[in-house]
């Protein structure tokens, strides 16, 4: 089991091969990090049957009180909660730290209600995530808000 950054051998059809009036950005951002390859920006597990997960991306990364954390962590960890379908996690300025972070979910079950039959409330969510995110990672990264989201469309392409 491995994790880093995603890097690709060969190129392949479609690819980019110059960003519009600044080939020197293309080549500094996606040739020069890891010479011979073509680095995507994503971070990648691989698993020791040969799998690929996709963590996120690594360019992704909030500093908050001087501590660089990468949103993909947080969301991952969040996801693993019985009341969380889907998350995202945002940074904003923050006076004291630098950023601040805040927390988006959507509930499991939204068809239902959020919360029906399973004794979860926002706060007690929020509180349970907040928990969640101090001991799996640390106290800091823990968020300073934290919204449910009620999702009115689908995730597909296609609507």
């Amino acid at each position: 089991d491995v994790s880093g950054a995603l890097c690709i051998s060969q190129a392949w059809p479609g690819m980019a091969r110059t960003i519009y009036n600044d080939h020197r950005r293309f080549l500094e951002t996606y040739l020069t990090r890891c010479p011979g390859f073509f680095f995507t920006g994503d971070g990648v597990y691989r698993t020791s049957e040969g799998y690929y997960q996709l963590t996120g991306r690594l360019d992704d990364v909030i500093s908050i009180s001087g501590h660089r954390l990468g949103t993909a962590e947080v969301e991952d960890i969040v996801t693993h909660h019985v009341a969380v379908a889907e998350s995202a996690v945002i940074g904003y300025p923050h006076e004291i730290k630098g950023e601040g972070k805040m927390l988006s979910f959507l509930p499991q079950n939204i068809s239902q209600g959020y919360g029906s039959g399973n004794g979860y409330t926002q706060e007690t969510v929020a509180t349970e995530l907040q928990e969640l995110i101090s001991k799996k990672i640390a106290k800091y990264a823990a968020p300073d808000y934290v919204q449910v989201t009620q999702a009115n469309c689908s995730n597909t392409h296609t609507g």
